[in-house]
């Protein structure tokens, strides 16, 4: 029915996309223009967006893992959350429904409609309060942001040392694939869980010239140790 924004460049790029006529600034959407109106706007953002809504009819969904439900009651009557714990990238829509979705909702009318629109996105639509969101939140960021950092970071020190970063691949692709069909913590390996201190150490000694490489090394070296300490 219609797409608005703070950026109306943005805001007319994806109108244009989802071949819709109406846009606009986020002054603009009219209550019961639409049975739900989505809220994708980053956590920041969200006092600032909500501030201009006020519905009654329309139901207002946010999409986030770690904002509270209870922030969408200054701008509607019914309200909920479909946070799609994935991560989606402007020109790198996934095609699939293997997508973990988690919802919640304030009535049973907005319950109905974003069952119904969890429905038609995924086949992984599962319930989850604001408390186990904040849980699965910060286990995404883990996931999905740390361990993209480490491959940054080791992506670095190959380009560095005139290495092919590709060497890492295979190794990569074995991690996440032994993972599927077990427990991470029953597949550790490496000089931290063997006690292999010489190791840890001649590691550590090679990044002093990288400090911030060097704090990341010696913190998950730790966290690893104590995990195994029994």
């Amino acid at each position: 029915m219609g797409v608005f924004g703070r950026n109306m460049v943005k805001t007319k790029e994806l109108a244009d996309a989802l071949i819709c006529e109406r846009s606009g600034t986020i002054d603009a959407p009219d209550d019961e223009m639409a049975d739900v109106c989505f809220l994708a706007v980053s956590d920041k953002a969200f006092s600032e967006v909500t501030s201009h809504l006020n519905f009654t009819k329309t139901i207002l969904v946010h999409m986030s893992g770690a904002t509270p439900m209870s922030k969408l009651q200054v701008a509607a009557t019914n309200y909920g959350v479909l946070w799609p714990i994935y991560s989606i990238q402007k020109g790198n829509t996934p095609s699939h429904r293997n997508i973990p979705t988690a919802w919640e909702a304030n009535t049973p009318k907005a319950k109905r409609f974003i069952l119904e629109m969890g429905h038609a996105l995924t086949d992984q639509l599962f319930e989850a309060k604001q408390e186990q969101r904040q849980w699965l939140h910060l286990s995404a960021v883990m996931t999905n942001n740390f361990i993209n950092h480490l491959m940054a970071m080791n992506e670095q020190i190959c380009t560095e040392n005139n290495l092919p970063v590709n060497t890492l691949m295979p190794l990569i692709e074995q991690t996440f694939e032994k993972i599927k069909g077990g427990s991470p913590k029953s597949l550790q390996t490496g000089p931290a869980i063997r006690k292999d201190d010489a190791t840890i150490e001649s590691q550590i000694a090679l990044l002093e010239n990288k400090p911030h490489f060097k704090q990341v090394y010696e913190a998950i070296t730790a966290s690893i140790k104590h995990m195994y300490n029994d």
